[in-house]
């Protein structure tokens, strides 16, 4: 009786939008919007034939692979520089979870004014005599700079997922290295990595799912452009489902992007697991 409020939430909005979800896939909308037909697999052929799919999902997978090995890593420093006895230590964790709390519309705002082509970056750079930039205008540049806002969003978040684990890491075996002679970077790298493999497995899980899920950044900064490199596979979605009310190619692609991140999940926490064990 407890969690039935909770389960009936979860019902609702959940498993019925996921399971209709699977049914429009198999269906035809292009010909009555309000009386589909069933079309079969014909939506995962089209799909997969698609040039424009395959386009996103390029940009998703290079969006994930800017995004996601940053946020395993650098968190994890910035965790490990926390977690000592610092003078205003408490000060340095707020100011450094703060963008995590900051709504993503308003934090994509003020980066989209920090790129713009008379901002703040261009100004600096021309103060040193560099040519200014097309972050977002630029073919070149738009996909990295939307990343970096992802970036700046996450450290502060997956840094306190580390601290957390780190209270759980033996002091003892810091005082057995320390007997041995071990540095700072060999205690981290023989006690500390090997006992935080699971939440470094959890982070790049939980971070290559949102990179691969990325939406509200591109659609405040750039919308897919420009020439449609940074249009990843959410937002491709969304651009088939609202725009061109296509419902059942958006349906199939998300079951599409659904198997992607299970994939993912499924070789991240594998690959992590077995790395443990060696260790």
């Amino acid at each position: 009786m407890f969690i039935l409020p909770a389960l009936i939430l979860l019902v609702i909005f959940f498993f019925i939008p996921f399971f209709y979800t699977i049914i429009l896939s198999f269906k035809d909308y292009s010909t009555d919007i309000y009386n589909p037909v069933f079309a079969g697999f014909s939506n995962y052929v089209t799909l997969l034939k698609s040039k424009e799919f395959y386009s996103t999902l390029l940009n998703t997978f290079l969006f994930l692979l800017m995004v996601v090995p940053f946020l395993a890593v650098f968190p994890l420093v910035v965790a490990i520089f926390i977690n000592q006895k610092i003078r205003g230590i408490n000060l340095y964790k707020v100011l450094i979870y703060l963008p995590v709390v900051v709504s993503i519309v308003v934090v994509a705002i003020a980066f989209k004014w920090l790129y713009a082509q008379e901002g703040i970056l261009n100004y600096f750079l021309e103060c040193i005599g560099i040519n200014s930039i097309g972050w977002l205008t630029d073919t070149r540049f738009a996909l990295f700079s939307v990343a970096l806002v992802t970036i700046y969003k996450g450290i502060g978040y997956y840094m306190m997922i580390y601290l957390s684990a780190l209270i759980g890491v033996p002091k003892d075996l810091y005082e057995a290295a320390d007997v041995d002679g071990a540095n700072e970077f060999v205690k981290h790298l023989t006690v500390t990595i090997p006992h935080l493999m699971p939440t470094i497995a959890l982070v790049v899980t939980v971070s290559s799912i949102s990179a691969l899920k990325v939406f509200a950044e591109i659609y405040v900064m750039t919308k897919g452009g420009p020439l449609n490199s940074t249009k990843t596979i959410v937002y491709y979605i969304y651009e088939r489902a609202f725009e061109n009310l296509d419902l059942s190619m958006a349906s199939a692609a998300s079951v599409v992007l659904l198997i992607v991140i299970m994939l993912f999940s499924i070789i991240n926490i594998t690959f992590f697991e077995n790395k443990r064990y060696k260790l």
